[in-house]
């Protein structure tokens, strides 16, 4: 940032490095900067620029020694670096690919290389797009991963292993890729769900140096390695039943969700071995089976070898040293920024205020403006004003003084006289009205400037909006509703363009209010008559103008100037920059606003000067022009931006014959940022030749609030020379000034901005807080008092006092003037001889952990690594966003259309070291977006706080982007340390001392509940059937529909009875009693039959779900799974399924061969079996249930004859369930509570079921709740996948339900059956669509069951006559709890609507015979009420243990009987592996006691455990879908101690990066957590199971074996 300029010796900037200063000829000069401008527009490529620039500049320069010459400066003269002012209105690169010149620094650009010299380049991950998202692909790239210098196998791997099209590599093109496979199989763990990565602890990738090391790594050293890096915590993973899984050889996810319980990987013969893998979440069950290859390719070679170079990133974390945490017992506490003790602290004296000098007093001096007007417009009517410019730079039409006053007096006089609405005048004065001229008509709006001031109206000078959506155009809209305007002054040209409507009138624009538009051309002016005349009053504090600003939110501020604050600025102005009367003045600046508006249309008018107004279309298409203006006209003065003065330097090549020797006074209006010098210098620089003297360029510094601030003053007036400073940015960032002088690399160097205005006092005060006077070495606002600033923000009293009203205090608290002072906005300080040095805006000023940094600053950096080559100069943002009580940087910058995928992710890297070296701060996000999209400002530049705002709400789109929060996150809370655990005994004494109840409930008793049961005699399910058989043969059981709603097939007692028998018969004979077999039926009657048939026949039955025919590949080796691990020696089916299990497509998927018998029942003979076995106890057992858990473990578990009736027994007690019942079931009947109430239930109770197979919905959704409507049930059972398919597919259509006679009121309890936390969110959205129908609120509730207990809480029907008689029970309760406390396993009830509060629902009610505690998952001892702990449950219905194929029962015996630590430690209880906790109520049960209701908070399997804290992924989950309307689901699941989050886009493939970004706000926001991947995928990727639960295990399997086919995957650094 540097530059190296003293004020006499000026440095050429055309040097290519400054080693070379000076030595270049001057027609080399000449041709490089005509090179430059063919570049920049667009004439020649870049190729060919650089291969000219190369053969000029090759005789000229030497290589610099020991730089690598990738980072050799590439200094494009004058390109090297610059951009836009963010924030600055005007600023418009003039085609797309110019460059700024303003925030070019030579000495600057050396920084940035040096400093990326020092880095070695860090390998960082590059995100994985999917082709179609790629901008364009380089397919040849396929270098191995070390040999290229683009990170990592982007190239080379793209999609080896997933695209089915992808050629395997042959050895002979590829040999030392080839040679790289091997490597990577040898060295690579066995572990069959990919569970390490290939690289060896250093964490670069392979090189051939380290073949043998590489080689000898095995599973356990690649753990260690990353054991330095992860927090060590034990996860109590409670022994979980063993993954019997592993990969498929070719497993791919079916992209429709599969509606399948598919098992993660799938299954590869099963000669296992159980390894221990040691990760570091301490120890998991894994089977053994060396990695399947797809073509020789690793399968997880490219996702694990992308996360262990994240990790090796992130190994070497830039952290500040752990400070001093304040741990409470209960708060996670975000670290809190302590002040670093050995920043730089203010030394200097407590400045004083600085006063300009007296405003001089003139004789003549107008009384007020428009008196100034009057008086030129009749005694000099023929003296030039105005002169307006076309596009081609010739003058239009000059407006004289005369014409000024005469058609500002006719506009006077119309708008006051001839405008009315219902015979009353539209205006009076005061009134304010809007100016909505365009940037090319200065004469027009001159004129209706000033006829508003004579009919003394208050002019608003606005943008013309363009479209209905320009970026801020609402927030215009909101200032002129709270202006009050209702009329708009334009152009008839201007008008004919704005957007129209279809009446043909000009459209309302959003957020605006209605608005007359009136046009001022002649035609529509009416000459005023002889006797009137505008009424000329001296300049009082009535309001003259608004001016609008916008502020670093995006709001726009309408700030209003008073008459006598206009006469005295316009006085201060012409003091301060000696204006004489009749000089000519160019003007470059938008005439509406700030320093175009004060010195080319009001100062000039005080004194009549002659402007030349050069709109911004004619500097697009002509940069000169101004110039060529000054030379013409012999201008006195100009007033210009930096880019101005940038843009004609490209432009300067045939021009010999101008000269601005005219000049006295070059006004820099943007001088106050400090990147103006490089503009200043360079310009000086070329045209020193030309006349320009160096002392007339004269920076100004102003602020819409205060108005100019600061000017240096023209030569002739005998002022100190000018000044500049070199400072550190590692002082500015803590507010103080150091000259730097050892550390070169961080410098900015400022120039000043000349004296206060006159009649004004200067201070500098403290940017926060109280505003205090700062020392004469600290950095603050600038503040001014005096009579011509800003008087207020219109509408805004509130913000007025603190900006208009300030009143700066010394340090002892004493006001240093009785005068209100105005605060500019500007940072920075006074230095020697008075002058006054801006380093800032407050704009850009952003707030990381205590330090503070400039916007334009880091833009100056960014733009400093190379940028030509991939982003436009010019056309970076960067500000600030707040994420987890700080701020966090973003920059935004637009790339270039031809920059590749690797070269722009190069960039970026490169970028965030320079932005780290040389400012010491992170970066949070980088993004780029493609050319052209960043909102613009009206005249050019970007409009900052939309590019915020869009980047917020997700609606940026960019095409690449690179988070860092692993690097800025420094606040997060400490990492939780377990405390050593209280001893039980003191525990359970110590909840009794505190009154807590010690958490156990139970159901009623199943013993005192007299019921005529007749089927209690029966000790056997099947022996109930028989019993119905003889005595109620005809009684209907079964009615089965189809998706057309009729009925596909019926069963009565008899009929079930006798087809049960035949299966029997054919059984008995060829299977022994005791045999498995496995059912694999269609949801159906034939499924019930086949059940009873082998229990008629002694055989166990299996109920195994059907592979799907459209989807083999992922649901057949479930099946085969099942049937091997249950040792089933046959297979009942159909005919269709037996064919298709022994079909081509199945022999693809696994090994048909190896199927045991499989008996066709479709055409059994019709015989009577032999005689029914009878079991010798009924402690045997009954049937097998099988389910894959959501964590895609397989666990089968064991039912016992007494178990089976137990359980229908109660599930009868508590729904009261009798033969005079229908109930209808809407669920899978292959295991778990769906299973017993399709096949155990009706035969039980003798109620009917209605079965509707929930696979039906999908071609019909209202199937489920028209037939429940039909048959007026009372009792209806769902899953949660069966309630989402109504709420989307019937959420809009509940009016075409109505007319179809749907009506859902004789539901008196609808239940969805699952085994997890009750979804709340969906339940009430059932509830209101379908409220509509006559569905009761309160009938929809939840049950809960699990592996070792399937029935444990069902909420009985809760209308009708037994809720009135009270034996129903109450109804199910929510409380909120602190999802905080909830991650340090503790309970803490919030209020509804509290900040982290999380609504958890009741799950039903303990059914009878049931007994509930609350256990510590660690002690195992007893927990008090409202604690969270495992649930516990003891039952006669409990299963009885697994049923595994590797005999190791004994492993999980504690899952099924387990006995307290401490208390009661007699009886027998089965662990259910969720984390739940019981709370008393004051609501009474049917017995009258208190009722205690049981929350379940989630699966222990399932948690993640993160940072010593122990968080449930659903939250997570739930947080990210909040953040952005596109994403449809989400699933989170860690990876190595990182969080992956996987979320499915629902919108258009743009929207996938936008995501990214506000992914890890919120759960950084909401959980305190940094999310170490985001993968977007496409809807439906994510697998469910038949319950609706996500599998995400399954999921972590496909990511890491590359088969998501994910749209974009980011790796956050």
């Amino acid at each position: 940032m540097a530059e190296r300029t003293s004020t006499g010796f000026l440095t050429m900037m055309l040097e290519p490095t400054p080693a070379v200063a000076m030595t270049l000829p001057a027609e080399v000069r000449e041709k490089l900067a005509e090179l430059e401008l063919e570049l920049s527009e667009g004439d020649i490529t870049q190729k060919g620029y650089e291969k000219k620039r190369g053969k000029l500049l090759a005789p000229y320069i030497p290589q610099i020694q020991g730089v690598d010459p990738s980072l050799q400066i590439d200094n494009r003269i004058q390109a090297s670096s610059q951009a836009l002012l963010p924030g600055s209105k005007h600023n418009k690169s003039r085609a797309a690919n110019t460059r700024d010149e303003r925030f070019r620094s030579d000495l600057h650009t050396e920084a940035v290389q040096a400093a990326l010299a020092k880095y070695k380049e860090r390998k960082m991950p590059m995100p994985s797009k999917r082709r179609s998202v790629l901008v364009q692909s380089s397919v040849e790239a396929c270098t191995p991963p070390d040999t290229s210098s683009a990170s990592e196998d982007e190239g080379s791997l793209r999609r080896q292993g997933r695209l089915a099209t992808s050629t395997p590599y042959q050895g002979h093109g590829h040999p030392a890729v080839e040679h790289w496979f091997n490597r990577v199989i040898q060295g690579s763990s066995t572990s069959s769900s990919a569970s390490s990565t290939s690289s060896h602890p250093g964490g670069r990738s392979v090189t051939t140096t380290n073949t043998t090391s590489h080689a000898a790594l095995n599973a356990n050293a690649a753990a260690t390695a990353l054991a330095d890096f992860m927090a060590h915590t034990q996860l109590d993973n409670h022994s979980a039943p063993p993954d019997v899984t592993g990969l498929s050889e070719r497993s791919s996810l079916h992209t429709e969700r599969p509606q399948v319980a598919s098992v993660r990987g799938v299954s590869r013969g099963y000669n296992h071995h159980i390894s221990v893998m040691e990760t570091a979440d301490g120890c998991e069950w894994r089977s053994e089976g060396s990695l399947s290859l797809t073509d020789g390719v690793p399968v997880n070679s490219r996702v694990s070898s992308k996360i262990q170079q994240l990790l090796n990133t992130l190994k070497r974390p830039k952290r500040p040293p752990l400070r001093e945490f304040f741990v409470d017992d209960f708060e996670e506490l975000l670290d809190v920024q302590q002040p670093d003790p050995n920043q730089p602290k203010p030394e200097g004296q407590h400045m004083s205020a600085l006063e300009g000098e007296p405003l001089g007093v003139a004789n003549n001096w107008p009384p007020s403006l428009p008196a100034a007007l009057q008086r030129w417009g009749t005694t000099q009517p023929k003296s030039p004003c105005l002169t307006g410019l076309d596009n081609a730079g010739k003058p239009v039409y000059t407006l004289t003084y005369g014409k000024l006053w005469t058609r500002s007096q006719k506009l006077a006089y119309t708008l006051l006289n001839k405008l009315s609405t219902r015979n009353e005048p539209l205006l009076v004065p005061g009134d304010r009205v809007a100016l909505v001229f365009p940037n090319n008509d200065p004469v027009m709006f001159m004129v209706a400037f000033y006829g508003c001031l004579l009919a003394e109206l208050v002019p608003v000078p606005i943008e013309v909006p363009l479209t209905r959506k320009d970026a801020g155009s609402q927030q215009i809209g909101f200032l002129l509703g709270s202006c009050g305007v209702t009329l708009a002054l334009t152009t008839d040209a201007c008008q004919k363009g704005l957007p129209k409507a279809q009446t043909g009138e000009v459209a309302t624009f959003k957020g605006w209010p209605r608005l007359l538009w009136f046009v001022t051309d002649g035609k529509h002016v009416v000459k005023p008559p002889k006797d009137w005349h505008p009424p000329i009053r001296e300049a009082g504090n009535d309001i003259a103008y608004i001016e609008y600003k916008t502020s670093k939110e995006g709001s726009t501020m309408g700030i209003t100037v008073s008459h006598s604050a206009m006469l005295a600025h316009c006085h201060a102005l012409t003091q301060a920059c000696g204006y004489t009367e009749a000089e000519t003045i160019t003007n470059v600046l938008d005439f509406k606003r700030e320093a175009g508006l004060w010195h080319g249309v009001l100062t000039s008018v005080m004194n009549r000067m002659h402007v030349i107004s050069i709109p911004y279309s004619l500097m697009k298409v002509n940069p000169l022009s101004w110039i060529q203006k000054v030379h013409t006209y012999k201008a006195r003065v100009a007033v210009v931006k930096s880019r101005d003065m940038h843009w004609s330097l490209l432009a300067q090549r045939d021009q010999r014959d101008i000269s601005l020797s005219s000049l006295r006074m070059l006004i820099v209006a943007d001088g106050a940022n400090p990147w103006s010098i490089s503009s200043c210098d360079a310009f000086l620089n070329v045209f020193q030749a030309r006349g320009l003297r160096p002392e007339v360029i004269c920076p100004c510094a102003s602020s819409p609030e205060a108005m100019t601030v600061a000017i240096r003053r023209p030569p002739e007036m005998g002022v100190p020379p000018p000044g500049k400073a070199v400072l550190s940015m590692g002082g500015l960032s803590h507010s103080v000034i150091r000259v730097d002088t050892e550390e070169k690399l961080s410098v900015l160097t400022v120039q000043d901005v000349g004296q206060v205005m006159p009649g004004a006092l200067v201070c500098v005060v403290r940017v926060e807080g109280t505003p205090y006077l700062c020392q004469t070495d600290e950095v603050g606002e600038i503040c001014v008092s005096s009579g011509s600033t800003g008087i207020a923000y219109y509408g805004l009293p509130g913000m007025t006092k603190n900006i208009f009203e300030t009143i700066p205090v010394t340090s002892s608290g004493i006001p240093i003037s009785d005068r209100p002072f105005t605060r500019t906005s500007l940072l920075g300080f006074v230095g020697p001889d008075s002058l006054v040095f801006v380093v800032g805006k407050m704009d850009g000023l952003m707030v990381v952990s205590g330090r503070r940094h400039n916007a334009d600053d880091v833009v100056a950096t960014a733009l400093a690594v190379e940028p030509m080559k991939f982003v436009y100069r010019g056309r970076i943002a960067v500000f600030s966003v707040s994420v987890l009580h700080d701020e966090r940087i973003i920059v935004v910058a637009e790339q270039r259309p031809d920059a590749s995928e690797e070269d722009s992710f190069q960039w970026m890297s490169r970028v965030l070291q320079a932005i780290d070296s040389i400012h010491q701060v992170g970066v949070y996000c980088l993004a780029l977006v493609p050319a052209n999209t960043l909102p613009k400002a009206p005249l050019g530049g970007i409009h900052i706080s939309e590019t915020k705002q869009r980047f917020l709400e997700g609606a940026l789109h960019p095409c690449n982007v690179l988070m860092c929060p692993h690097t800025c996150v420094t606040n997060l809370p400490k990492p939780r340390q377990k405390q050593p655990e209280v001893g039980p005994a003191s525990m359970i004494v110590g909840n009794l001392v505190a009154g807590k109840r010690i958490a156990q409930a139970c159901g009623r008793d199943v013993a005192q509940l007299e019921d005529n049961d007749q089927a209690r005699k029966f000790l056997y399910i099947q022996d109930v059937l028989q019993w119905r058989a003889q005595a109620t043969p005809d009684h209907p059981l079964f009615l089965v529909l189809n998706a057309k709603g009729t009925v596909a097939s019926t069963a009565s007692c008899l009929q079930l009875h006798k087809r049960a028998e035949r299966v029997a018969a054919a059984l008995i004979g060829r299977l022994n009693t005791g045999d498995h077999v496995a059912l694999v039926y269609p949801p159906g009657i034939d499924l019930i039959a086949t059940f009873y048939g082998c229990l008629y026949a002694g055989c166990v039955p299996v109920t195994v779900r059907p592979p799907h025919p459209q989807n083999l590949a992922t649901t057949l080796p479930t099946v085969k799974m099942i049937v091997e691990v249950s040792k089933s020696v046959c297979i009942l089916t159909t005919q269709a399924i037996m064919k298709l299990l022994k079909s081509k497509e199945a022999a693809a998927a696994v090994d048909v061969k190896s199927w045991p018998m499989v008996l066709d029942t479709d055409d059994l003979p019709r015989k009577k079996s032999p005689q029914m076995y009878k079991p010798p106890t009924p402690e045997m057992l009954a049937y097998l249930d099988f389910s894959v858990s959501t964590t895609g473990i397989l666990a089968g578990v064991k039912m016992s004859h007494t178990a089976t009736s137990a359980l229908c027994r109660s599930i009868k007690l508590q729904c009261e369930l009798y033969p005079s019942r229908q109930i209808a079931i809407c669920l899978d009947p292959y295991c778990g509570l769906g299973f017993a109430l399709w096949c155990l239930c009706s035969v039980y109770s003798g109620h009917q079921s209605i079965l509707v197979p929930p696979l039906e919905l999908e071609s019909n959704a209202s199937l489920w709740l028209a037939a429940v409507s039909q048959y007026k049930v009372r009792v209806t059972f769902c899953s949660y996948s069966v309630m989402e398919m109504c709420t989307k597919g019937l959420g809009s259509q509940t009016e075409a339900l109505r007319l179809r006679n749907v009506n859902l009121s004789c539901v008196r309890t609808c239940m969805v059956v699952a085994e997890e936390r009750p979804r709340i969110a969906l339940t009430q959205t059932f509830s209101k669509i379908f409220k509509d129908l006559g569905l009761s609120p309160r009938a929809v509730s939840t049950t809960f069951g699990c592996r070792v207990n399937v029935a444990i809480c069902l909420q009985p029907n809760r209308l009708g006559k037994l809720a009135e008689q009270g034996t129903a029970g109450p109804d199910p309760t929510t409380v909120y709890v602190d999802m905080r406390a909830l991650r340090h396993d503790r309970v803490r009830l919030v209020e509804r609507g509290s900040p982290h509060s999380l609504p958890l629902m009741e799950s039903g009610k303990i059914l009878p015979g049931v007994k509930v505690i609350i256990a510590n998952t660690e002690t195992k001892g007893p927990l008090g009420d409202s604690h969270l702990g495992e649930i516990w449950v003891s039952s006669p219905h409990n299963a009885t243990g697994y049923y595994t194929v590797y005999g190791e029962e004994a492993l999980h015996a504690d899952h099924f009987n387990t006995k307290l630590s401490f208390g009661d430690t007699q009886t027998v209880w089965a662990r259910t592996g969720y984390l739940g906790f019981l709370r008393r109520t004051d609501l009474t049960d049917a017995s009258g006691e208190r009722h205690d209701a049981l929350y379940v908070v989630g699966s222990l399997d399932e948690t993640l455990e993160l940072r010593g804290m122990r968080y449930h992924p659903i939250d997570i989950e739930t947080s990210v879908i909040r953040s952005h309307k596109s994403i449809a689901e989400c699933a989170v699941f860690t990876w190595t101690n990182l969080l992956v989050v996987v979320v499915e886009l629902e919108g258009s493939e743009q929207e996938a990066l936008d995501l990214v970004a506000l992914v890890t706000n919120v759960v950084l926001e909401e959980h305190y957590l940094i999310v170490g991947v985001v993968v977007v995928v496409d809807p439906g990727v994510i697998p469910i199971n038949s319950r609706g639960e996500k599998q995400r295990m399954h999921l972590r399997d496909g990511f890491l074996a590359d088969q998501l086919d994910p749209i974009y995957v980011a790796y956050n650094m």
